[in-house]
């Protein structure tokens, strides 16, 4: 008989290992546990593998780009800080200095705009002068603004009024033109073929008349107005106290040195030059009090008056 064909036997697959499981690592609070088969039995620990060299890399550069844009960040953050005030006080600056222009701006804009134009045109310190007449004179100010008034042309329309001596503009807004004027003292006139002409001390011709104008005494000076004699005299006359310049007649002079005055009731005062003349007036005050009949006085030396 034959025997069944045997197939042929598998080889035995070798039984795998059982995989080490390490013993888990106790927990706070647990205990350790001991030794021996129970101690077997922890948590199998999967053991995983390092990264590579490639992503190690990647996560170091991504961590110092972090780095370096976080100490950007905080750079930026401590120059805005510090330069917070500074920035806040040139924005203050800023806007003082742009109300400032826009203040002056328009000041200036409306200053030299119709609505500051002169409509009144008022006279200070006329004595002797009409205000009426140099108002008048001045009207073709009238309409123009205050900024833009002509010195020029007012100091041309003054010209005709000698006894002016200096003047002075004041514009009051939004509409008045206030002239301030000296007028010019007058010593005494001269007399011409054209009759009598009032004159000041530096010798200029205030008016002429016909007729010798009241209370202004005749001033004889030879050699006229333009020489050393006339001013001398002329600073005499001005020194005189109110009593003796109101009854001063005359005014005579050949020199500096010289000055002769006449009163109304005959006296002639010897006066000399200019020198020590507010001295000689009080002398002379005095001595017309002391001596009411006395026809004539000379304070040439102020300290020893003769009286004659």
């Amino acid at each position: 008989m034959r025997r069944p064909a045997q197939l042929p036997s598998t080889p035995e697959r070798p039984e795998k290992e059982p995989a080490q499981v390490r013993p888990r690592a106790p927990r706070r609070g647990e205990e350790e546990p001991s030794e021996g088969p129970a101690a077997d039995l922890g948590e199998p620990i999967v053991e995983q593998s390092e990264p590579t060299a490639d992503a190690a890399e990647l996560t170091s550069s991504m961590d110092v780009w972090r780095a370096a844009r976080a100490r950007r960040k905080a750079l930026r953050a401590e120059i805005r800080r510090f330069t917070q005030r500074s920035r806040r006080r040139k924005i203050v600056w800023l806007s003082a200095i742009g109300a400032i222009v826009l203040l002056i701006g328009g000041s200036i804009a409306a200053a030299y705009s119709p609505l500051f134009a002169v409509e009144k045109i008022s006279v200070a310190g006329a004595t002797n002068l009409d205000p009426a007449v140099i108002e008048a004179a001045l009207s073709d100010q009238l309409g123009t603004p205050l900024a833009l008034v002509d010195t020029s042309e007012v100091k041309a329309a003054l010209l005709a009024f000698p006894l002016i001596e200096t003047y002075a503009l004041e514009a009051r807004p939004p509409h008045d033109l206030t002239v301030r004027i000296v007028e010019r003292t007058p010593v005494g006139v001269i007399a011409s073929e054209a009759g009598f002409t009032l004159v000041d001390a530096a010798g200029v011709a205030l008016s002429t008349t016909e007729d010798a104008p009241a209370g202004q005494p005749v001033i004889d000076v030879d050699g006229g107005v333009d020489t050393p004699a006339f001013r001398s005299a002329g600073l005499v006359v001005r020194s005189l106290p109110t009593e003796v310049r109101s009854v001063l007649s005359g005014v005579s002079a050949t020199t500096a040195d010289d000055v002769t005055l006449t009163l109304d009731n005959g006296l002639v005062v010897v006066w000399g030059s200019a020198d020590e003349s507010a001295l000689k007036a009080v002398t002379l005050s005095k001595m017309m009090a002391a001596n009411p009949d006395a026809r004539s006085i000379d304070v040439t030396s102020p300290d020893v008056a003769v009286v004659g």
